[in-house]
């Protein structure tokens, strides 16, 4: 895809890429001279009622542009279902070069060889997390609108931190609104990749892109996209639209 970099990059999730030191060091932003793209996260949708459906059209949407990841969330379901559901996705994900993801189980991370595991401030704390999938897994923390919060994770060797949210969402009750400055704030200080979440759609992601965000996490916006406008392959490519035509030009912050 155009303005892409080398899939080997820093703040790119590969299956089975070693999460090394060197990768998860938190470096001043001098040192890299010119910033990566933003690339997309995907978050599932809370529930998979038709798991043989929703794969065909996770397929779809994963072939129609750049993904980096994709976090798999259910909520208020069975291990067993989270564990169908994950063995049904990777295979899915992996076909295509995207990290796959769970949320908040770490212990489920590893039963099903995922590649990591997202993390929330009220979950398993990050240390364990670590200690239990080792220094290959990908690592995500949940950080709102914190900036002490994201520097203790980075301190502890976060693959990447997440900000928000940033937009009205349906998909989760936010506890926090987080503002573009500090995406930029975080860009211009430490190496250790951001994300943006929380609301984001086609039409709002452009100032995330702008302030310096390395993912844009998104999930409804892409999922409930209309079948008769393309459905969710279509939103994929009008998100990687905005990517690839924004530029990055950080916001002055108070820090």
């Amino acid at each position: 895809m155009a303005g892409r970099q080398d899939p080997a990059r820093r703040g790119c999730p590969q299956p089975q890429l070693a999460a090394t030191n060197t990768w998860r060091k938190r470096l001043p932003k001098s040192s890299q001279p010119t910033k990566p793209a933003c690339r997309l996260y995907l978050i599932t949708p809370p529930r998979l009622d038709d798991l043989a459906a929703f794969s065909r059209v996770f397929d779809d949407a994963l072939s129609a542009g750049d993904v980096a990841c994709v976090q798999l969330r259910l909520k208020d379901v069975s291990d067993a279902q989270i564990i169908k559901a994950a063995e049904a996705l990777i295979p899915i994900a992996h076909k295509h070069d995207v990290a796959m993801l769970i949320n908040d189980r770490p212990d489920l991370a590893l039963k099903v060889g995922a590649d990591g595991v997202h993390i929330g401030q009220q979950d398993t704390p990050y240390d364990e997390a670590r200690a239990l999938l080792g220094p290959d897994a990908i690592i995500g923390v949940t950080c709102h609108d914190s900036r002490h919060l994201a520097m203790e994770a980075g301190e502890k060797g976060a693959d990447y931190v997440a900000f928000g949210a940033f937009y009205d969402t349906a998909t989760k009750d936010a506890i926090s609104r987080a503002e573009p400055e500090i995406l930029s704030w975080w860009q211009r200080l430490f190496e250790v990749p951001c994300v943006a979440i929380g609301g984001i759609t086609p039409d709002n992601a452009a100032p995330l892109v702008a302030a310096g965000a390395d993912f844009l996490a998104v999930s409804s916006s892409v999922w409930s996209f209309p079948s008769d406008q393309g459905g969710p392959g279509q939103a994929v490519k009008a998100i990687n639209d905005v990517i690839d035509t924004t530029p990055v030009s950080l916001l002055e912050t108070n820090a």
